[in-house]
């Protein structure tokens, strides 16, 4: 209003009359066409709830579940003793002195800080990422991967998985018009991917996983999403996410050499987002690096196949998502795009030196003849083991429910049930897509924030919502219940 009157004055005195240099029209149209779900709408109307009921507005409920992300310390997960103990240390290094602290911990901090500029984590440090943790890094992918060799040159530390994946995909992306390079993405997806594509105005290739196959992926779809994409656009790169958000599956050995077999086909540059590598819980299912399955594979693939992998400190055991801690592997990288790499991560200076100092005790564990060892495994185990009854648990209660169905929780921390509505409900929802209304409703009366599924892509005529599977079980339980109940009722209301 103040504006206006200041625009109609100006206007009056024979003043120029400017509007503000940025705005809506003349802003980055490939940021204005970005849209991330998992901290969308919904889950700022869960935060003005949230501040509603602390200033005394009635609801149905006392507090807003936040069941929308997978963030496992904010859900009441306890930090790993091990890990905190370490940074703790590094952060404060007079608690060297302290008899309190066991001396593998000691040891751990006394070398990480003399790899940092002054011996103190607020440093910069290399872009890069510190050597010695890098060496650790490429020694923890050389176990994981049964002696497989990794070079810690092609170790770049990140801040968090996402840093990396949006930086490869900067690398990646080029060309106009039909040339323009097109990324193929699984549908369901998590939404980092088609938000990253939007800001570099990439083409996004969808391939559809395979719901009745509990999410499998199958290369006839990969070939059918090639082929049709081929005829606008220039496909360079696949995306897979193993095991799966928002689905939750975990992919065979089988189905991994036949990714790799297509990508040498089509020429396609491949990213495993792999950050969920020690979320496995299904009978029967077993993670397989990407990287392993290449190299065992042959020199047919090993010395051709160019990709890159991703790993975290936010998810697995950890969940030490504040600290965004990460790396990125590169393999069968061009040596001068390499440099190129290295240039642009340079222009960040360096990931956070915490997030690094994390990411080494991650891939450096206490080892069997150490003090911390038994502690930190019996901690690791039991946070594992009750992902896993949770899974289960989640799986089993839904399925009760009539018109939800509940693919097994092979892996990751998420379930993405279908959910069948009402004719009423899709008419009522007038603009709003289906599962959003759905969403919003559950919210509205029951204070428990979702994902609906079109925020990650669904097939046509489907609906689903995500939700994290990281409360406390007797939390779970009662969610998972309220859900139940709620879907019944609305069901009732819009029939």
């Amino acid at each position: 209003m103040c504006l206006n009157l200041l625009f109609r004055f100006q206007a009056a005195n024979g003043l120029p009359c400017r509007g503000k240099v940025l705005n809506l029209d003349n802003m980055n149209p490939n940021v204005r066409r970005v849209e991330y779900a998992v901290r969308g709408a919904i889950v700022q109307r869960a935060l003005q709830i949230d501040k509603e009921l602390k200033e005394g507005v009635k609801k149905p409920f006392t507090e807003v579940i936040k069941a929308n992300i997978g963030d496992a310390h904010a859900m009441g997960q306890k930090p790993i003793t091990f890990l905190r103990q370490v940074l703790a240390l590094c952060a404060y290094p007079d608690l060297l002195d302290d008899n309190k602290f066991p001396d593998d911990s000691k040891q751990r901090a006394r070398r990480i800080l003399e790899a940092c500029g002054g011996h103190s984590i607020g440093a910069y440090s290399s872009s890069q990422g510190i050597e010695c943790i890098r060496q650790d890094v490429a020694r923890y992918i050389e176990k994981r991967d049964d002696g497989i060799s990794s070079d810690p040159d092609n170790i770049y530390l990140a801040t968090g998985a996402s840093d990396a994946i949006v930086t490869m995909l900067k690398l990646l992306v080029c060309g106009k018009g039909r040339d323009r390079t097109g990324v193929m993405i699984s549908i369901p997806q998590y939404p980092l991917y088609s938000a990253a594509l939007a800001d570099l105005a990439a083409v996004q290739i969808n391939y559809y996983l395979d719901e009745d196959k509990c999410w499998s992926l199958d290369i006839a779809e990969l070939k059918r999403a090639v082929t049709a994409a081929r005829q606008h656009c220039n496909p360079r790169v696949i995306c897979i996410i193993n095991p799966g958000n928002p689905t939750g599956q975990v992919q065979s050995r089988q189905c991994i050499e036949d990714v790799i077999r297509f990508a040498k086909e089509e020429h396609l540059f491949l990213m495993a987002d792999e950050v969920y590598q020690d979320n496995v819980y299904a009978e029967g299912c077993k993670f397989h690096s990407f990287k392993r399955v290449l190299f065992e594979m042959g020199p047919e693939y090993s010395t051709t196949v160019e990709m890159a992998s991703f790993h975290s400190t936010s998810k697995c055991y950890m969940g030490e998502c504040g600290f965004r801690g990460g790396y990125m592997e590169v393999i069968n990288m061009d040596p001068e795009v390499k440099a190129q790499l290295t240039k642009l991560v340079s222009v960040r200076l360096c990931p956070p030196v915490p997030g690094q100092a994390l990411l080494d005790l991650v891939v450096n564990p206490p080892q069997p003849d150490e003090p911390s060892y038994d502690k930190f495994m019996k901690e690791r185990t039991a946070v594992l083991a009750a992902l896993a009854e949770k899974a289960g648990l989640t799986e089993q209660i839904f399925n009760t429910v009539p018109g939800i169905t509940c693919n097994p929780v092979q892996g990751a921390m998420y379930t993405f049930p279908r959910i069948t509505l009402p004719q009423k409900a899709i008419d009522k929802a007038e603009g709003q897509v289906p599962d959003m209304f759905y969403c919003m409703k559950l919210l509205e009366e029951e204070g428990i924030c979702l994902v609906p599924g079109s925020g990650f892509g669904q097939r046509e005529g489907t609906f689903h919502f995500r939700m994290t599977i990281l409360p406390p079980t007797e939390k779970l339980k009662f969610v998972l219940q309220k859900i139940s109940d709620f879907h019944i009722r609305f069901t009732q209301e819009f029939s």
